[in-house]
């Protein structure tokens, strides 16, 4: 019973926060768009048993899912937010492992306080940050007047309401993730190792590419999950920084939402949107299991 029950904690929470939630979103993606509140019809009632269950299924209407593959809006912000999530990763890549590489080669005295610069930016709102950006990168803002003031522009570039801020904000807003993870592995990163690739004829390169790299695979492999996946349905940062131009699904589902009204389709794109995210979850949680696997 005491092993029943510690596992039934962690189960009963994905029930209650996850598998609840997803259902009643899966139950209104196939209803019927009205002009009620809320705005839309069950085709689905649960109050006349067994015999509306049946009733339902002989007569399930995926009509809100074939719209979204008759309408390229759909589609091309699905690709778009696969496009800007993958490059951000990749860009918080090449910014977080020269950060962690520093971190874990840093006495042991710093790192306390690095690590401490690192969490820093989670003390303040996630809003409150990305509108300091908007002050940041806007023609008269803070980058623009610095530029211009020693000389390398002659007129304020155009970066908000582009994919560059995009970009920028996803960057900074998720690259924690990306860097305690790497951190995480190469703090554990046995010095002998590159000693003795070193003694055997490889330079410092030869041997960060043929021990370093590899012994930092699985934090590598951690934190870009960690990035891709909330940057594959970011919202505020596309709205506040990309302007109208910028086409993501996180956007694209909460204008049909709010400003539609539309609870039907919107909750098919989100029900689209989760199976997608499925798969790197999974392999999120694969790679997890591997690296513990590999500690113990």
């Amino acid at each position: 019973m005491k092993r029943f029950g510690l596992i039934s904690v962690p189960y009963f929470w994905l029930l209650a926060l996850f598998l609840v939630p997803f259902l009643i979103v899966l139950k209104i993606s196939l209803s019927d768009t009205a002009l009620a509140i809320p705005p839309y019809t069950p085709t689905l009632d649960l109050s006349q048993g067994w015999a509306g269950f049946t009733e339902w299924w002989s007569g399930l209407d995926m009509e809100n899912f074939t719209w979204l593959t008759q309408d390229d809006l759909y589609w091309k912000a699905y690709l778009s937010s696969l496009k800007i999530a993958t490059i951000s990763t990749i860009l918080a890549l090449l910014v977080g492992f020269p950060i962690a590489y520093g971190m874990s080669r840093a006495p042991d005295d710093w790192r306390p306080t690095l690590m401490m610069l690192i969490i820093l930016p989670f003390w303040t709102s996630f809003l409150i940050r990305v509108y300091a950006w908007k002050a940041i990168l806007s023609q008269e803002g803070l980058l623009n007047q610095f530029l211009m003031n020693i000389g390398l522009i002659g007129e304020p570039l155009t970066i908000l309401n582009t994919n560059t801020a995009v970009y920028i904000g996803i960057v900074y807003t998720y690259l924690p993730f990306m860097v305690l993870p790497i951190y995480s592995a190469l703090e554990r990163l046995d010095e002998s190792l590159l000693e003795a690739a070193e003694d055997l004829g490889c330079s410092r390169m030869t041997a960060f590419w043929l021990v370093t790299l590899p012994l930092a695979k699985q934090g590598i492999i951690a934190g870009s999950f960690l990035v891709f996946i909330p940057a594959m349905g970011e919202f505020v940062i596309p709205s506040l920084l990309g302007g109208s131009k910028t086409l993501m699904i996180g956007k694209v589902l909460w204008e049909e939402f709010f400003s539609n009204r539309d609870w039907p389709v919107a909750s098919a794109v989100a029900v689209i949107l989760l199976l997608i995210l499925i798969i790197p979850i999974v392999l999120f949680q694969r790679n997890e299991e591997k690296q513990r696997e590999a500690g113990k």
